[in-house]
């Protein structure tokens, strides 16, 4: 009898967990091709194939379904980011590969920022991470007086940025191969500077 229940719980827990997935991964899809405030909970919901009320089970209410979305995408983004530490070849490819991935969505988040606190919210979050990304990354190459650190860490940001991606590969049209090659010799010219 133990064993059957124990199943039982832990079979219902998956669950309900596959469903929270769903509809995290819903909204997320949601965000990167419309408007935030143009997103109703009924889209999300049919979206992850669920009803309103299941998704409110899950989050309570909108702000807090945008809360754990954000925390999904925060965890999204860093494994589509994890880079060795050091590798300047790895890291660039790492960070074009997520632009590919999700460049659009972000640079829509970035439109709206300004109209939305919401949206602000995420994409100051995103700024953080990124920063914090280019600083792990890049450390054992990055020089050690803060002030000449801190430069370096914010010329790397600014080469690795979804701007820099969206420069050449939209405004300028070049291909992933190219766009990857342009930031690499820029994040090389910054370290052998």
């Amino acid at each position: 009898m133990k064993t059957t229940r124990r199943y039982t719980m832990t079979a219902r827990a998956e669950a309900v967990e596959r469903t929270r997935a769903r509809i995290l991964e819903a909204a997320m899809t949601l965000a990167e091709s419309r408007m935030v405030s143009q997103i109703s909970l009924d889209d999300i919901a049919a979206g992850s194939g669920v009803s309103v009320q299941t998704l409110l089970r899950h989050f309570g209410n909108r702000a807090g379904l945008i809360e754990a979305v954000r925390q999904h995408a925060l965890g999204v983004v860093a494994e589509e980011r994890r880079t060795p530490v050091g590798d300047v070849d790895a890291a660039v490819r790492a960070v074009l590969r997520h632009y590919e991935r999700r460049g659009d969505g972000v640079l829509l988040m970035l439109a709206q920022e300004h109209v939305d606190p919401a949206t602000r919210a995420v994409t100051d979050i995103g700024r953080a991470f990124h920063r914090s990304w280019v600083e792990e990354v890049f450390d054992p190459l990055l020089p050690k007086p803060a002030t000449e650190r801190e430069v370096m860490v914010d010329l790397l940001a600014v080469a690795t940025d979804v701007y820099t991606w969206k420069l050449l590969r939209r405004d300028r049209g070049l291909n992933p191969a190219a766009t990857e090659h342009r930031v690499g010799a820029l994040v090389s010219a910054l370290l052998d500077a």
